[in-house]
């Protein structure tokens, strides 16, 4: 009888954890796999059957590096420095707007919410992008105020944002200090909120020794040597967009943010605001992904992109 009750308590115990680890996977699975969408989005360029792609004006000029049309100037070059463990290689496009800034965003699969993802050249090509970088991920966090196209999709007020203007300009700023109709009286189209801010007024925003985004699990300092895609801002409707590759021996280990930060500084933005990076740093230009994510040619998913349209 005794033995009998050990081991009923065993089997108990046991069928007890079994649910636990069960529930804690499920969790997990939930929060960071399964898809939740919130809003399905109206596209603004998707191309469809009925609605061909836009092809690039017959007035544009341009290469495989760059382009010029009557409103915008794009020319991305390729940068690599130094050799074995310490070399870096990042690309630099430089865009400026002539009339207005025609700076967009889009949703993967035109659904906002979370772990809804595509890859950038998937969102880019679907939605008609002449260009294009990765978002802020905001898919993989529930916090962050997001606007998008104008339109608030969630304000939960989290860490440094950046505010994109309707008079092409760039704004960092603290989401709890500033208000989501704050920013829309301000003429803000588009929101990101990741960070951290790298330029402030035309000098180093700060020290970047630890930096966290947020608090989900896993979350670690930033700081050290890794892919980064960024975005700055030199004058109203010129902007700079800097991927760098990394974790590769002998092409790119990455750069620290205080690298970025600099090196955004160094090429004269005034602003200039931190990305998602890692295996999400990607860009994009005329049907093709310029950099190597990774250095392995394979993107990552994201949840949104910034982009350029076809004209």
């Amino acid at each position: 009888m005794f033995r009998h009750r050990q081991k009923t308590k065993i089997i108990t115990i046991i069928a007890i954890c079994l649910l636990i680890i069960a529930a804690i996977l499920y969790w997990l699975a939930n929060r960071y796999l399964f898809e939740h969408v919130e809003v399905v989005v109206a596209p603004n360029n998707v191309v469809t059957q009925e609605e061909p792609a836009k092809q690039i004006t017959p007035q544009a000029q341009y290469d495989d590096w760059n382009y010029k049309d009557d409103n915008q100037t794009i020319r991305i070059k390729q940068v690599q420095t130094g050799s074995g463990s310490s070399a870096i290689t990042y690309f630099v496009a430089d865009v400026t707007f002539n009339k207005s800034t025609s700076l967009s965003t889009a949703f993967a699969k035109n659904a906002f919410g979370t772990n809804i993802i595509e890859n950038t050249s998937t969102i880019a090509a679907s939605n008609n992008a002449l260009f294009a970088i990765n978002g802020d991920y905001y898919g993989f966090r529930n916090d962050g105020v997001i606007i998008r196209g104008g339109t608030v999709y969630r304000d939960d007020p989290a860490r440094d944002g950046l505010a994109l203007l309707r008079d092409g300009t760039l704004l960092s700023y603290n989401e709890e200090e500033l208000s989501s109709d704050d920013l829309l009286s301000k003429g803000t189209t588009n929101t990101f909120s990741f960070g951290p801010t790298l330029v402030k007024d035309g000098e180093i925003a700060g020290d970047f020794s630890a930096v966290q985004i947020d608090k989900n699990f896993g979350n670690r300092s930033i700081q050290d040597a890794n892919p980064r895609t960024g975005i700055g801002m030199i004058s109203p409707n010129h902007f700079l967009f800097i991927v760098v590759d990394g974790r590769k021996t002998n092409y790119s280990r990455g750069m620290t943010l205080t690298e970025f930060a600099n090196l955004f500084h160094e090429l004269g933005a005034t602003e200039a605001y931190n990305l998602d990076g890692g295996g999400s740093s990607t860009m994009y230009f005329m049907g093709r992904v310029v950099n190597n994510p990774l250095g392995k040619g394979n993107e990552r998913g994201v949840s949104d992109i910034i982009y350029i349209p076809k004209s």
